[in-house]
């Protein structure tokens, strides 16, 4: 029986970046850009404002005081988006808004608030003369053409992960469409005769699906695109021809249940019945031992135990990674820690198998501190819902005791790449 490390390579070694396609800019945040983006033009495209105020020659406003402002004759108002009709030019001025073009002749800008109105309105409500204040420097609030990306620098590298600052860039420099990589589809399989929609009242015998809306969340969660089937009964020709349908429509298959030893677990016959490659079956590992992974027409399948934890663990611990790295994404893991268990945990005996526990895990006096989230029955959801955390216990620990070391899978951790 394979490791959970064995079985976690395996499933990595058939995870194949998905080709690049081309998409609008508003569609490709958190994806990676598969080629270098080059700017044409420089940003900014022209010499502008920083600020409101009054674009001036610096030397006709060096020995301007509160108490000895210097006055200026304004010429023209410039707003934002148009560019001056005049120059200046010795003892004149230009009102001027932020981003508006700076006009020929001025080296400068004063901002507004160390100005006052000087001489009389005109009819058009422009004031005609300014007050300076204090003296600005050359170069004083003024944004240069070029100074923040100049024409024919790099912008985006291959590879680069797409977050808002990059979409902000890439807009910048006018590329509205942007070749990445795209988003994985996940078919999202589940089955039994006894599910019924989260929206139903079971009937006797009957239980509500947890499996598909969970799983489909992980698979948002993790940038992939969900394509969620309809439950399959618990009947082998059922499941071959939905199985068939969800390879042609995604690039990785999950199914949930049906893959047990039970006369009614039909998902590895109809499988084998389509041809698909075995790559393991079972893994030493709890929950979700009898886990199996195949490839079908080149897509990769998980069968995933129906126990939801069970399931919920198989996408975070071994879809998950294999899906950054068909996104083309450089790190595929969650944060690895140490940190202490809070209360005593032991199994009846040594079973080899690697034990993932749900766990809350918070930072206490410099040190991360993992209590369990609950009962740790592969059924138990709700413990789920109240981790933070997965600590990993190897198969040849029977026990640990209270404060003592485990290794900690972050899953709440930001995104990074």
């Amino acid at each position: 029986m394979l490791t959970y490390r064995e079985a976690l390579q395996q499933v990595l070694d058939a995870a194949v970046v998905l080709p690049a396609r081309r998409v609008m800019l508003d569609q490709a945040l958190g994806l990676v850009v598969a080629e270098h983006v080059v700017a044409a033009d420089p940003v900014p495209p022209f010499t502008n404002s920083g600020m409101d105020g009054f674009a001036v020659r610096a030397a006709d406003v060096a020995q301007a005081r509160e108490h000895a402002p210097v006055c200026l004759r304004v010429l023209e108002d410039v707003p934002a988006g148009r560019v001056a009709a005049c120059e200046v030019t010795q003892g004149t001025a230009l009102r001027i808004m932020t981003g508006a073009p700076l006009p020929g002749g001025a080296d400068a800008v004063v901002p507004v608030e160390d100005t006052a109105a000087a001489g009389h309105p005109s009819r058009e409500g422009s004031w005609v003369g300014v007050e300076v204040r204090k003296p600005v420097p050359r170069g004083a609030n003024i944004r240069l053409a070029g100074e923040d990306i100049p024409a024919g620098a790099r912008v985006v590298e291959s590879g680069a992960l797409l977050r808002p600052a990059e979409i902000g860039v890439l807009a910048e420099v006018g590329c509205a469409v942007v070749q990445v990589i795209p988003r994985p589809r996940v078919a999202v399989i589940t089955t039994g005769d006894e599910l019924v929609d989260a929206s139903e009242r079971p009937g006797p015998g009957r239980i509500r699906d947890a499996n598909a809306p969970a799983l489909c969340a992980q698979a948002t969660a993790f940038g992939a695109v969900p394509v969620r089937f309809s439950r399959v009964p618990d009947r082998r020709e059922d499941m071959t021809r939905v199985l068939s349908t969800a390879t042609a429509a995604a690039d990785v298959v999950v199914t949930t249940g049906g893959i047990s030893m039970g006369e009614r677990d039909c998902v590895k016959d109809a499988l084998e019945e389509l041809g698909a490659e075995r790559v393991f079956w079972r893994v030493a590992q709890k929950p979700a031992g009898p886990l199996g992974f195949w490839r079908l027409g080149g897509k990769p399948v998980f069968g995933v135990p129906g126990n939801p934890v069970a399931a919920m663990i198989v996408m975070e611990e071994y879809v998950r990674p294999m899906l950054r790295r068909m996104m083309g994404l450089s790190l595929l893991f969650r944060p690895e820690r140490h940190g202490a268990l809070a209360s005593e945990w032991a199994r009846r005996q040594s079973d080899r198998r690697l034990h993932f526990l749900r766990v809350f895990v918070r930072e206490e006096n410099g040190e991360l501190r993992a209590r369990l989230s609950g009962p740790q029955g592969s059924g138990i959801l709700s413990s789920m819902a109240r981790s933070n955390a997965l600590a990993l216990i190897p198969g040849d620990a029977t026990a640990v005791a209270s404060g003592g070391r485990v290794l900690l899978h972050l899953t709440d951790e930001p995104e990074d790449h």
